[in-house]
C-alpha cells in the first residue's frame, strides 16, 4: 500500500511538473510571437535554412574538388555527413516525442502566417543550422567563423519562435541535436581520414 502511495504520489508530481513546463514554454513563446507575424528579418532568417546549408556544403565539396584540395574535400564530405545525421535523427525524434505544433494546440494563442503539418520537437531548421555552425566550428577554429555561423543559427531559432512554429523547448532540443549529430560526423569523417590517409602512407 505504501509503495502505492509513493507511486501515484511521484506520478502525480511528475504530472504537475511537466505542466508547470508546459506553462512555462507557452508563456516564454507568447511573449515573443506577435498576433502578425510579419517581420521580413525573421522570415528571411527562417527560409535561410535550406540554400545556405546546402550551398555551404555542396559548395565546399565542389571547391576541394575543384582546387584538388583533400583537406577542403574533406570538410566538404563532413559537412553532408553532418546534414544527413542530423535529419536521420531530428525525424527520429519528431516521431517518437510525437509533439503537436504549438499553433495547432494553442491556435487562439499562438499565431502564424502558415499552418506545418509535421511535429513539433525538435525544431528540424534550428538543428540544421547549429550542426552546421559546429561543423564549420571544428573544421576552421576561427573566430570570424564560429562568429557568423552561431549568430546565423542564434537567428533562425529565434525566427522559429517569431513565427509561432516551435516552443522554446523545441529550439533548445534542436539546437542541441545539431551540436551533436556535429559531433558524430566529425568523429566519424576523422577517423576514416587518418584511416585513408595512413593506407595511401603505405
Amino acid at each position: 500500500m505504501k509503495h502505492c502511495k509513493k507511486i501515484i504520489w511521484l506520478l502525480s508530481f511528475f504530472l504537475a511538473v511537466r505542466a508547470d513546463a508546459q506553462n512555462i514554454d507557452l508563456a516564454i513563446l507568447k511573449s515573443i510571437n506577435p498576433r502578425y507575424p510579419n517581420a521580413l528579418v525573421w522570415r528571411v532568417a527562417s527560409g535561410s535554412v535550406d540554400w545556405i546549408s546546402g550551398g555551404i556544403s555542396l559548395g565546399t565539396l565542389a571547391y576541394g574538388y575543384i582546387a584538388k584540395d583533400k583537406a577542403i574535400t574533406h570538410n566538404g564530405y563532413e559537412l553532408l555527413m553532418t546534414i544527413g545525421i542530423n535529419m536521420g535523427v531530428t525525424q527520429a525524434l519528431k516521431i517518437t516525442v510525437n509533439r503537436t505544433r504549438p499553433s495547432t494546440r494553442y491556435p487562439n494563442e499562438v499565431f502564424v502566417r502558415s499552418v506545418s503539418r509535421d511535429k513539433s520537437f525538435p525544431s528540424g531548421h534550428t538543428s540544421d543550422v547549429f550542426a552546421i555552425a559546429t561543423t564549420l566550428t571544428l573544421q576552421y577554429h576561427k573566430w570570424y567563423v564560429t562568429v557568423p555561423a552561431y549568430a546565423w543559427a542564434g537567428c533562425v531559432g529565434y525566427s522559429r519562435l517569431y513565427l509561432g512554429k516551435h516552443y522554446p523547448s523545441d529550439v533548445l532540443a534542436g539546437a542541441l541535436t545539431g551540436v551533436a549529430s556535429s559531433y558524430v560526423s566529425h568523429l566519424i569523417t576523422k577517423k576514416r581520414f587518418r584511416q585513408k590517409k595512413a593506407g595511401q602512407e603505405k
